[in-house]
């Protein structure tokens, strides 16, 4: 016997799409809140390599002056604003508002990794021509940092691609504890997620990003960088986001501004690890 009186059930809670939420990697650079003007500063400053010296023949210590780099970040605009009707609201399934707010926010944390990541492939150290990862890949990565004199001081970042992830898996040194006392499979918490959750191996914080250049094809780029190598200056204080409604054009909107910049600062704190994940693509 036909049924002709059947319902359809419609869910109001609307289920986020499989998009990146919030960003993964400002917190694995050198920050600053801009409050005024178009443009933040980052001072770099050492020795310049100086070694210790003898007094001179005179009697006098001789002096020397301190390697002071200044790194000019200029900062851009950047804005997402969505708008929907009155009846698109109404009419529509789910919280449209809530919806709105959300994925314009969405929008430009995405857009503070984009920078970064764009930034990180001005570097020029590099491991050579892509190949599968492996401990091999790693620890060359890590040797050239090390003989750059990159300080091993748990500000060690790798943003790698999901393939390359899944290389790292089946090798016993990162996934056993056999091998080590913190592996990255301890427990629930170590699953990757749209949060800045990080692995921490061989004294470095592995954060796996879906959007690296090149993913999932045989030329991703990943790298491996200390925090101090590169910088993003951002108006945090000045970040709007507002929503509305016009009345007039029966419309609501929601913004979400921010005026920020990435900036390399040390070239030699950046190994740039190209890979080729294409056969787990």
């Amino acid at each position: 016997m036909t049924e002709t009186a059947f319902q359809i059930q419609y869910r109001q809670e609307a289920i986020a799409s499989f998009e990146q939420q919030q960003s993964l990697l400002r917190d694995t650079c050198t920050t600053e809140a801009v409050i005024k003007g178009n443009q933040a500063v980052f001072l770099v400053a050492g020795s310049g390599g100086a070694s210790a010296v003898t007094r001179g023949v005179n009697g006098l210590i001789p002096a020397r002056a301190d390697d002071n780099t200044q790194n000019t970040c200029t900062l851009e605009e950047w804005h997402d604003l969505v708008r929907k009707t009155n009846f698109n609201v109404f009419a529509s399934q789910g919280n449209q508002r809530a919806i709105m707010q959300r994925t314009t926010m969405a929008v430009v944390n995405r857009k503070i990794d984009s920078q970064i990541l764009t930034e990180l492939l001005t570097g020029t150290v590099t491991t050579g021509s892509a190949v599968t990862a492996s401990v091999a890949l790693v620890m060359k990565a890590k040797t050239k940092l090390g003989n750059a004199g990159v300080p091993w001081d748990s500000n060690i970042y790798a943003v790698i691609s999901p393939a390359f992830e899944g290389y790292l898996m089946q090798t016993k040194e990162f996934a056993s504890r056999e091998y080590i006392n913190k592996p990255p499979t301890d427990g629930a918490d170590a699953a990757w997620r749209d949060r800045p959750l990080m692995y921490y191996w061989m004294g470095v914080n592995w954060c796996v990003h879906p959007n690296v250049s090149g993913v999932g094809t045989s030329s991703e780029s990943c790298f491996m960088y200390h925090k101090s190598a590169i910088g993003h200056a951002a108006d945090s204080a000045g970040m709007e986001t507002p929503v509305g409604y016009d009345e007039e054009q029966a419309y609501s909107w929601a913004r979400v501004s921010l005026n920020m910049n990435a900036k390399l600062l040390q070239n030699t704190g950046i190994v740039e690890m190209p890979h080729d994940g294409s056969a787990l693509a």
